[in-house]
């Protein structure tokens, strides 16, 4: 069974992504801030990559916490996350 962990630590965030090859991203809303993503490199459409400061911004802005996981079901690495209100 794959364990989640929520955080507000902006330092696990950037690891937990970069260590998967993630980067921050956006989808716009046409205001301000935007729905946060990491972006893992497949094509969509509707992602803007922005950098580490802006994505934080949003984040902390918003109250926001990040639901992750570092191992899947199998053992093998996982990319689950998720954005939850705090």
């Amino acid at each position: 069974m794959s364990q989640s962990h929520t955080t507000k630590d902006h330092d696990t965030i950037r690891k937990w992504a970069e260590a998967r090859d993630g980067h921050p991203a956006k989808v716009d809303t046409g205001g301000e801030g935007g729905i946060l993503r990491i972006d893992f490199g497949e094509p969509e459409d509707s992602l803007t990559q922005i950098e580490w400061d802006e994505f934080f911004e949003i984040f902390d802005e918003n109250g926001l916490d990040f639901l992750y996981q570092d191992k899947a079901a199998d053992g093998g690495t996982s990319r689950f996350n998720k954005f939850v209100k705090g």
